[in-house]
């Protein structure tokens, strides 16, 4: 897995914080810099972390998998951009609150896929300690400004990001797929 790709993935998973950041953002009164540094910091750490989780649960299974792996990391991908895109037809509304146990429940929350991909990663040639960074700085980054946009842009664009987000993890799935039974190479 190419770094392209990786950076998409992060793009792809980080869909999810940035609707949520976006919905903070809208019901937030008053935003100030702390609200989108919080939002950030904990959506872009649970985001880094769950991969690492999922990766270290998956390469104790790789060895059973290998002959399948392509299809499982198929699967996972394609099942977690089809819920993303299920995801972006609710209408969910956002809260203004910041505090600990709030926010551990949206990171936890926005980041199990992540956890999947993470696996997925196990079976695949990946820098897990470059991609779960670019994960958690891609996923911080537009937190922090899912937030401030959130102002201005309201609730509506927390769809759009969920369906763009579920599309793209659901094409580096078959990319996967493809690139494993040689139907394409990249």
């Amino acid at each position: 897995m190419g770094i392209i790709e990786i950076i998409l993935t992060a793009l792809g998973l980080s869909m999810d914080a940035f609707a949520v950041s976006i919905c903070k953002g809208l019901s937030t009164e008053n935003v100030k810099f702390k609200h989108s540094l919080i939002t950030g910091l904990y959506f872009g750490l649970f985001q880094a972390l769950m991969p690492m989780l999922g990766y270290f649960l998956g390469i104790n299974f790789q060895q059973a998998i290998s002959s399948i792996d392509h299809w499982i990391a198929f699967i996972l991908l394609a099942l977690i951009g089809i819920s993303m895109i299920k995801e972006s037809r609710e209408d969910e509304g956002g809260n203004d609150d910041y505090s600990f146990k709030t926010m551990v429940v949206l990171a936890i929350a926005t980041s199990i896929d992540a956890l999947a991909v993470g696996i997925s990663f196990a079976l695949l040639d990946v820098d897990i300690f470059t991609s779960c960074a670019l994960i958690g700085i891609i996923t911080f980054t537009l937190s922090a400004i899912g937030v401030k946009a959130g102002c201005r842009l309201g609730c509506k664009s927390r769809s759009v990001a969920e369906l763009i987000g579920g599309i793209i993890l659901i094409l580096i799935g078959f990319k996967i797929l493809f690139e494993h039974l040689g139907i394409i190479s990249f």
